[in-house]
């Protein structure tokens, strides 16, 4: 082969290979001013492409969620992504489904200026184009489109590339579940990538992210802030100053001055249209704009008792040496009806620093083993666990292993310490937690998605007798679809105040070989 004919082999090989530097070089989208310009990825894209050539490598597959704020290119990636693929590859085909006709004619549209753009020497030769289909005859690859409103559009088909677009706007998500998404072949090479804005919780886009959250099945969650949009800040004033609401919001979120005074900007223009004051932060920007998960699926007039802002900072501190406090344990047992029991510790200001556990076991005996386990392994000074339901049976076993002086039972149901300001025990450790995270010196909690979402999930009441009340852990469940387990654990370690003991190291006992060896 002559030098020229290498190098324009490594030329094609290179634009087969990267996304990235084909994307710059052989498509074009129309910019907001309405020029054509060349797709350069933006910090958005960017982002999402990593995650998702990374579970590429891992799993041979993508599964992906994607949860955004409003208008960041994710639907303009995810095309330019499967024209590529389906451009250097043979019999593949790619299909969008989208929830209304405009959004679908708009993401088609798009996918055709990128083909009737495309540089000669690339592009493949077309068999057909027309409003719902475009194939390239020498590949017999291409592109299809549908809306979800129409029943079974999809089903029949076989489907390499799935892209859903504002899936949590789908009407009839469910049947186009069982049908559209079934027609991707779980082999390695295809990929199934839904994206959407939030929509209140429930419905096939919340449960899915819910379940990859939990870590269950493929589909990875991934989240975009407002935020890592590059195009959402805006100059303010020479002399501006944020109000305190939007200066502890810009703190928190790390946000420059310029993102600050965009969401200050944007929050005004949201409350103004709805008749409302826009001081504050409200929940109707947070939904629009959400900076996390939670604020995302939140849902207007459900009060938390622990706001999210309040996790985000504690997820962001280091607490620092915690050796002076006592070590707790916090064990919630799972009730069945595909709940998960969760253990986790807590020192001092910081929490799940060696243990944040969520634990599939359906049988108590078990459970208490493990319990046993880690209790021996940890060595904590108390360890608390929720008594109700079959939380009984497995206090009562470690009882019978020998921990009973290192084990408390905690009544969710009992007269709290303090029945003046709350109804029962449960509300008041909640309270005891939510006071923890509010404390100026800050508390430390792990990155995790699912302790946040469980943390955030219980809403409350004042009833009549002027006492804090906790939304029911059923009522939760029926509201958002989860139990917040991990957070129950979590408060679990402030059911009453432990004094650290000065003791001699641990040694194993006859109990713990026979749980080592049982």
């Amino acid at each position: 082969m002559s030098a020229a004919g290498a190098r324009e082999r490594a030329v094609r090989q290179r634009l087969k290979d990267d996304l990235v530097h084909y994307a710059a070089r052989c498509l074009k989208i129309r910019s907001k001013s309405g020029r054509l310009e060349a797709l350069q990825l933006n910090k958005v894209q960017h982002f999402i492409h990593d995650r998702l050539e990374a579970q590429k490598a891992d799993l041979g597959r993508v599964r992906a969620l994607i949860l955004k704020a409003r208008q960041p290119g994710v639907s303009t990636y995810v095309g330019a992504r499967f024209y590529w693929q389906v451009t250097h590859g043979r019999g593949l085909r790619a299909f969008i489904l989208t929830h209304r006709d405009q959004a679908t004619a708009n993401l088609f549209a798009m996918a055709k200026r990128f083909h009737d753009l495309c540089p000669p020497p690339v592009k493949p030769l077309t068999k057909a184009s027309n409003a719902k289909e475009l194939t390239f005859g020498l590949l017999d690859s291409g592109y299809q489109v549908g809306t979800a409103k129409a029943s079974g559009v999809g089903r029949s088909d076989t489907i390499q590339f799935f892209h859903g677009s504002e899936v949590a706007h789908w009407p009839n998500a469910e049947e186009h579940a069982a049908g559209a998404l079934q027609a991707v072949p779980k082999s390695d090479g295809t990929e199934i990538i839904l994206e959407s804005t939030a929509n209140g919780v429930g419905g096939l886009f919340y449960n899915l992210w819910q379940s990859a959250v939990r870590g269950e099945g493929d589909y990875q969650a991934i989240f975009i802030p407002w935020f890592l949009h590059e195009g959402y800040r805006s100059t303010a004033p020479r002399g501006w100053k944020p109000p305190p609401a939007f200066r502890d919001y810009g703190a928190l979120h790390r946000l420059s001055r310029a993102q600050v005074h965009w969401a200050w900007a944007k929050n005004a223009e949201l409350a103004a249209a709805a008749g409302e004051a826009g001081d504050t932060v409200t929940w109707r920007f947070k939904q629009e704009y959400p900076a996390t998960a939670q604020e995302a699926f939140q849902v207007s007039g459900q009060s938390s008792l622990i706001r999210p802002e309040l996790v985000v900072r504690a997820q962001g501190h280091k607490a620092g040496g915690q050796d002076h406090a006592p070590l707790l344990l916090g064990v919630d047992v799972a009730r069945g009806g595909g709940d998960r029991s969760h253990l986790i510790d807590r020192q001092g200001r910081a929490a799940g620093q060696r243990i944040n556990r969520a634990v599939d076991c359906a049988d108590t005996m078990e459970l208490a083993g493990l319990v046993a386990r880690e209790i021996e392994r940890l060595q904590p000074e108390r360890t608390f666990i929720d008594m109700g339901s079959f939380g009984a049976a497995v206090y009562d076993r470690l009882a019978e292993l020998g921990y009973r002086r290192r084990v408390t039972g905690v009544n969710f149901g009992a007269r709290a310490q303090d029945a003046r300001q709350y109804a029962n025990k449960r509300a008041e450790i909640w309270g005891a937690l939510r006071d923890w995270l509010a404390d100026p010196g800050g508390a430390e909690l792990p990155d995790d998605p699912l302790l946040h979402s469980h943390l955030c999930a219980p809403g409350f009441q004042i009833n009549s007798n002027q006492q804090l009340l906790l939304e029911a852990k059923e009522r939760i469940k029926a509201r958002l679809g989860l139990s917040p387990d991990a957070g129950d654990a979590l408060a679990l370690t402030f059911a009453e105040p432990v004094r650290r003991e000065r003791r001699a190291p641990p040694m194993r006992s006859e109990t713990a070989y026979a749980i080592h060896d049982w």
